[in-house]
């Protein structure tokens, strides 16, 4: 592949010093006037921006693991407050380098997406009729990136400096103001429309050489539909966003252009085996085509460090930190619902090929002729998400590349949380019952495979509410969305404590360093990095961070 207009490193842009980046190879220019000249080339270009998602600072890591785990129903092993835990832990401060890193790379990715759509929309109108035609699908991929991107930034970092041209790369430091976030949101509302107008439905895209893994109209859809959802809670609370939120949704239900896979279990083989599923997945980052593993990329952390703990296994797979940990209460509420969900999404065993016994312990299996239940509730804490499992889904064929990456994707927005949050937008818009109850009906008749499980269309409003709620945490478990659910819904803090308590309730030495260090009003958004604030006099940190 040419690294030509590849975007693979930014050139000087804003919040990572000038001088830093100058002293990095760029290939950002090289060959620009000779090269992108038509849309097969733009095609080749596009995908340097696609790269950006498989990035250590986007969704291989930080975005998709990192920011993410510290929750009511998971945290991150251990106690301490060192090296990776510190954002699990809520110890992290504005001087964490993965704050700064992340927040560098979401702006060094619009850059890209803004040089693209430029370049672009200013070359097309030479362009062949076809070519032309592909040009405005491909300038709709790269303004739903770009929104995606933003998406993060704003909901991540609150009031950011909105960037809308290249040309704002090269300001002066001191010029730069934040933008409040409901502006930010309508620019991203603005770019997520486009798209949805311009791109074809995955399931009817015949013009693109491929169509897998790259954003659709039901994709622009389903995001714009979370991007509202997210407007209408904390912290800008604009509830007229409800039902902005239930149109977009219902136009991908509607559609009949997406659809639930019927086994839950085959959305985990899927996404461990580079399958994709046009009807199921929306918005999946792939260590394959077109943001594959290659020289360009760093592999993914997807089962490694959420995975299955494993020592010694087979094979090149090397081992599973395993580092992301179940909270029990979740696993007690869950265990009471008989879902069979649960078995496939938690782990209550791990890999060990030098016991001699087999290469599955579970932690239930305890030496002794009586353990003890203190012996029991010390092997409960050690329950790890189960949907990641390398040693069960992973064919042999597909490489797992060491003992801390692999190639597994990674779902950003799968069907059912769309469903899920049609029947939240429902709700909190005063809309149909009826409609929202059968959304969640449809999530959960796949998960326990059957009607009788149905929530009833009696539900007050306050009740479904609460049901939504549940379902969200059981069906997307550790796919990266509960934080910000309790961050938007306005109930982070307190769902923290609530859970410290319930722990040490059902067991006084249970584990659980999330709660040790939050404070309310402070932990809803991470930190301004430090060092760029002090480059940008104009600008504030966030509430509860100092300044």
């Amino acid at each position: 592949m040419k690294k030509i207009l590849l975007y693979c490193l930014p050139l000087c842009l804003l919040f990572a010093s000038c001088s830093d980046l100058l002293d990095e190879e760029s290939y950002s220019e090289t060959g620009k006037d000779n090269y992108l000249n038509n849309a097969k080339e733009a095609e080749t270009v596009l995908q340097g921006v696609y790269k950006n998602l498989a990035n250590e600072y986007t969704y291989s890591y930080h975005l998709s693991l990192l920011f993410t785990i510290s929750t009511d129903i998971a945290q991150c092993e251990g106690s301490s407050t060192t090296s990776f835990r510190e954002i699990p832990t809520n110890s992290h401060n504005a001087s964490t380098s993965q704050i700064s890193r992340t927040w560098q790379k979401l702006y060094s990715a619009i850059y890209d997406a803004n040089d693209f759509i430029e370049t672009v929309s200013g070359r097309m109108d030479n362009w062949g009729s076809s070519d032309r035609e592909l040009a405005t699908i491909y300038l709709g991929e790269a303004r739903a990136l770009r929104a995606l991107f933003y998406f993060e930034l704003v909901r991540w970092y609150g009031n950011v400096v909105l960037m809308t041209s290249t040309a704002d790369s090269r300001r002066k430091d001191e010029t730069f103001e934040q933008t409040a976030a409901k502006d930010v949101y309508a620019y991203i509302e603005e770019d997520l429309k486009y798209a949805a107008e311009v791109l074809p439905w995955a399931v009817d895209d015949t013009r693109r050489t491929t169509n897998a893994y790259r954003f659709s109209k039901g994709a622009a859809l389903g995001l714009l539909a979370k991007v509202y959802c997210t407007w209408a809670g904390y912290p800008v609370r604009d509830e007229s966003k409800w039902a902005e939120a239930e149109k977009a949704a219902r136009r991908v239900v509607e559609s009949g252009k997406h659809r639930l896979i019927s086994d839950y279990e085959t959305v985990w083989k899927n996404t461990c085996n580079g399958i994709w599923d046009a009807g199921e997945s929306l918005i999946e980052v792939s260590f394959y085509s077109p943001t594959g593993l290659d020289s360009d990329n760093t592999a993914g952390r997807i089962g490694k460090w959420n995975g299955v703990s494993a020592t010694t296994v087979e094979g090149e797979r090397g081992r599973n930190a395993a580092n992301w940990k179940v909270t029990y209460n979740f696993t007690r509420e869950w265990e009471a619902q008989n879902d069979p969900r649960m078995a496939l999404s938690i782990a209550d065993y791990k890999y060990d090929h030098t016991l001699g016994s087999g290469p599955i312990t579970y932690f239930s299996t305890i030496s002794g002729a009586t353990p003890s239940e203190e012996q029991k509730n010390r092997q409960r804490q050690l329950f790890t998400p189960g949907k990641w499992d390398t040693e069960k889904y992973v064919e042999a064929a597909n490489y797992i590349v060491n003992n801390d990456k692999s190639n597994v994707n990674w779902y950003i927005l799968r069907y059912s949380d769309v469903l899920l949050l049609f029947a939240e937008a429902l709700n909190e818009s005063g809309g149909s019952v009826v409609d929202a109850v059968d959304a969640v009906n449809a999530v959960r008749r796949r998960g326990f495979g059957d009607t009788k499980h149905d929530l009833s269309y009696g539900l007050s409003r306050e009740d479904l509410r609460e049901a939504i709620r549940k379902e969200r945490a059981y069906e997307l478990c550790f796919e990266g969305h509960r934080k910000q659910d309790l961050i938007r819904w306005g109930i982070y803090y307190d769902r923290v404590m609530e859970t410290a308590q319930e722990l040490v309730d059902w067991y006084s030495n249970a584990n659980y360093a999330v709660s040790r260090y939050i404070i309310k009003g402070r932990h809803e958004l991470l930190p301004i990095p430090q060092r760029d604030l002090d480059m940008m006099p104009k600008c504030k940190q966030n509430p509860g961070w100092g300044q």
